[in-house]
């Protein structure tokens, strides 16, 4: 392989692909401008959403009484905001006007009252039952029976207003009968619980980005491979500019190799600039969406961003190894882009699992590709920094990429493939050519 032939090859691959609308627009311009406002908009909604359930009213009814003593809780429920207890009761087929309670509300039949909630006239179905001496020693103790439906999200605000309602009332029940029977409040509670975060904003913050960071850099090193991958490969075979590169005066190594590490390159820039992006706006963004976090600082640890530069650079030799050789086949470029398009959306699962909260990177996960390097990132965000196993994780992912490379060294000894003979199938290359394993 020529090296020099190889520097002009590569400098001339980067002029064109930053030529390139769809590669500039996908890889340099949306990191910097698209995805923090994408993030902006993803925590609104997340936080308008949150809001209108919050805001949602829900319709309740009672099927029984409680204890005479505790008809207050009626009101206590009544009075939770969003919630609308049914009073009037024409229309809802009803034998006979319904039995009214001490505290002026309706009780409906149980039946009824199911049947209505099945059908979504009702979200919640409230009864009270006395529990026996046997159970319970204190006078009056009841339990309260709420019925829902967990498919409608107004049903499950009900039951969240009902519990903080029940929950409020109970805790003044308890203490007023600890004062009648003359017991303090430290006698009468068996357990004390109490809780310090002792994690500091800016542990906080490091948590944050260790999750988020981790994730977006190996998506958008992927994405940032690939449109230049087909690019390069499908797309030089649409314009019919395949056969004319062939014929410079380099080596056939050199041109694929300066193809190969432009892909790289940009795949490289796109996973730091999206790094970057997502980093300046994590702190206008995400801190005004979320609660009690005017302390939460986010600052990246200087010692990590070797590491996240080493994994993204790594990341991008395989997706683009990867990519290009599946691109290869490709006649056009949509073809190319149906052809990688497995490999991209194949990352989410290791991914996934390589951004498991609570756990470090470990000799099995970093035997992993793509997985190994999202939790060698997050780790090192985080600040820890297992050598031996950061060192295992980029050996395994180059041992990958070298792989990759054996495999597209074989392919390109076809001359038959370089001039598309076999239009866009990579099983009739498999079929007809691994069986015999001669080049021609």
């Amino acid at each position: 392989m020529d090296l020099r032939a190889t520097w002009i090859l590569y400098v001339r691959e980067l002029r064109s692909a930053l030529r390139e609308r769809t590669i500039v627009v996908n890889g340099i311009l949306m990191p910097i401008f698209l995805y923090p406002v994408l993030l902006w908009v993803m925590f609104s909604a997340l936080t308008f959403v949150q809001g209108l359930n919050d805001t949602a009213t829900s319709r309740i009814a009672f099927v029984s009484a409680p204890p005479d003593r505790h008809v207050a809780l009626l009101d206590s429920i009544a009075a939770q905001d969003g919630m609308i207890v049914i009073r009037e009761t024409e229309g809802w087929g009803l034998d006979g006007p319904p039995q009214i309670m001490a505290s002026g509300f309706p009780l409906l039949p149980e039946r009824r009252a199911m049947e209505a909630l099945l059908e979504g006239d009702l979200d919640v179905v409230v009864g009270f039952e006395p529990l026996p001496d046997s159970v319970s020693p204190l006078p009056d103790n009841m339990q309260v029976t709420v019925r829902y439906d967990r498919a409608e999200s107004r049903s499950v605000q009900g039951l969240t207003r009902v519990e903080r309602a029940v929950e409020g009332y109970r805790r003044g029940w308890v203490e007023h009968e600890v004062e009648d029977l003359g017991m303090t409040p430290e006698e009468s509670t068996p357990f004390v619980i109490d809780s310090e975060n002792v994690a500091s904003g800016e542990n906080l913050g490091k948590m944050l980005l260790g999750q988020m960071l981790s994730l977006f850099i190996v998506i958008m090193v992927a994405l940032g491979c690939f449109v230049p991958s087909v690019d390069t490969t499908a797309g030089e075979q649409e314009r019919s500019t395949w056969e004319t590169i062939m014929t410079l005066a380099a080596p056939r190594s050199s041109i694929i190799t300066a193809k190969y590490l432009s892909v790289a390159t940009l795949g490289v820039v796109a996973g730091i600039l999206n790094v970057l992006a997502l980093f300046l706006s994590m702190g206008a963004v995400v801190r005004p969406l979320m609660e009690d976090a005017s302390e939460i600082t986010f600052r990246l640890p200087l010692a990590s961003i070797p590491v996240m530069i080493a994994g993204a650079a790594a990341l991008a030799l395989f997706f683009a190894a990867a990519m290009m050789i599946l691109a290869s086949f490709a006649r056009t470029f949509k073809d190319g882009q149906a052809m990688i398009q497995p490999v991209y959306w194949l990352v989410f699962l290791p991914v996934l699992l390589g951004n498991q909260s609570g756990q470090t990177l470990t000799p099995t996960v970093a035997a992993i590709p793509v997985a190994n390097i999202s939790m060698m990132i997050r780790d090192a965000i985080n600040g820890i920094y297992i050598w031996p196993l950061i060192a295992e994780a980029l050996l395994v992912t180059l041992g990958t990429v070298a792989i990759c490379l054996v495999v597209a060294r074989y392919v390109l000894r076809f001359e038959d493939f370089l001039l598309g003979s076999f239009d866009g199938s990579l099983w009739r290359f498999l079929r007809s050519r691994l069986s015999t394993s001669k080049p021609s």
